[in-house]
């Protein structure tokens, strides 16, 4: 027969170990608490930093477009005639180069592709 003063120093010992077991699973759970705490914290500053510096880079691209903007209308307002016609020449060269790609890409598609 089981001795019951070794079956309470076993449940005692069991007792014990779960407490023991308890106190563990709390530090560390406190542990990995305080390291996403502090990974949370990291990777928040390198966000801010980041948007920062695209803030920055952005405000001077705008800065530097506004700039060029500006040179461009200059240009025009001092030379009408010739921004006329640097404008109506580009257009006429795409309106060319439309064309001949448009009868290059048919021509090719028509000895491929037959209707009939």
């Amino acid at each position: 027969m089981a001795d019951p003063v070794n079956t309470d120093d076993i449940r005692k010992d069991l007792e014990k170990q779960i407490a023991d077991l308890k106190k563990e699973v709390t530090r560390m759970s406190k542990s990995l608490s305080e390291r996403g705490e502090e990974l949370y914290d990291n990777v928040r500053d390198e966000a801010e930093g980041a948007y920062d510096e695209v803030a920055r880079r952005a405000r001077g691209a705008s800065r530097q477009m506004r700039q060029q903007a500006h040179a461009v209308s200059d240009a025009i307002r001092e030379n009408p005639g010739t921004a006329a016609t640097v404008l109506s020449s580009a257009g006429l060269l795409g309106f060319v180069l439309g064309l001949v790609l448009g009868q290059a890409l048919s021509s090719s598609d028509r000895s491929s592709h037959r209707w009939y």
